[in-house]
């Protein structure tokens, strides 16, 4: 059974929510990466997106866009970031995904990159700008090698949700609100009826992200979602740090407080 599937049944039977970080791989530097993945484990984090830097990030907002480029000026590549993942897999169990952009798996090799990619102990992948219509290209070498091919859906998706969900794995990744990732004050989506939508075509474990930047509104949205995705405040606070080890630990100190705040109110066992 793959590492996500095992991750979100767990949870579901202690009835606690699932603590998605993201981090982009290489900044500042590769070794960072594999000590914030350590301490980003350390401090509550179920699960852990890597992204992987690339030149046209078309999907994220000003900060992570700006991760990219650190870690572009870092000339990091694809193989460094398996090995990178390798580094990380030998020292933990937590699940690992790749968030990517479809021409770097083109230009990779398909079967070659989900032979890599699992070789590395990387569970499962995000492809931001994978078209619907191009899926069925990864999905056999995904399934042959153990990869998880997670959709994503956004508000607008409508009778889209059905064939994007559909023979997916892992969990649905659920967009909060239209537009790039970044870090947001307030969303203006219906969850409700938004999650409704999902549900309607789909069982596999839901996970809410974009724009969720404090433990107060991880807090407030816990309730729609089997998990929550926070990328952009993480990447912020990794961008601003003075120095590697300052980043570790103010990332550590932030993912424990959104631990904290997605425990909080947690219905008893029984």
């Amino acid at each position: 059974m793959n590492r996500i599937e095992t991750l979100f049944q767990r949870l579901k039977a202690e009835r606690k929510k699932a603590l998605i970080t993201f981090v982009t791989a290489g900044d500042p530097t590769l070794a960072t990466t594999v000590a914030l993945c350590l301490e980003m484990e350390k401090a509550g984090a179920d699960l852990i997106e890597l992204g992987v830097p690339y030149s046209d990030p078309i999907a994220e907002g000003p900060v992570i866009q700006a991760a990219n480029r650190r870690a572009l000026a870092n000339r990091i590549h694809l193989p460094d970031i398996m090995r990178t993942a390798k580094t990380i897999r030998d020292q933990s169990g937590i699940p690992l995904v790749y968030l990517l952009y479809y021409n770097c798996i083109l230009q990779y090799g398909a079967e070659r990159f989900m032979r890599d990619s699992s070789e590395s102990g990387v569970d499962g992948l995000i492809v931001p700008d994978l078209p619907l219509e191009e899926k069925g290209e990864l999905a056999p070498f995904a399934e042959r090698h153990g990869i998880a091919l997670i959709p994503m859906v956004t508000p607008v998706s409508g009778d889209r949700i059905g064939p994007i969900v559909r023979e997916a794995k892992g969990f649905v990744y659920c967009v909060s609100s239209l537009g790039v990732t970044g870090v947001r004050d307030d969303f203006s989506t219906n969850f409700e009826h938004f999650f409704a939508a999902v549900r309607k075509h789909t069982d596999l474990p839901t996970a809410l992200g974009f724009g969720i930047s404090t433990p107060e509104q991880a807090k407030s949205l816990k309730e729609y979602a089997d998990g929550i995705i926070v990328g952009s405040a993480i990447v912020q606070r990794i961008g601003t740090a003075r120095n590697p080890d300052d980043a570790v630990r103010s990332v550590g100190e932030f993912v424990n407080s959104l631990r904290s705040a997605l425990d909080q109110d947690r219905p008893l066992l029984g």
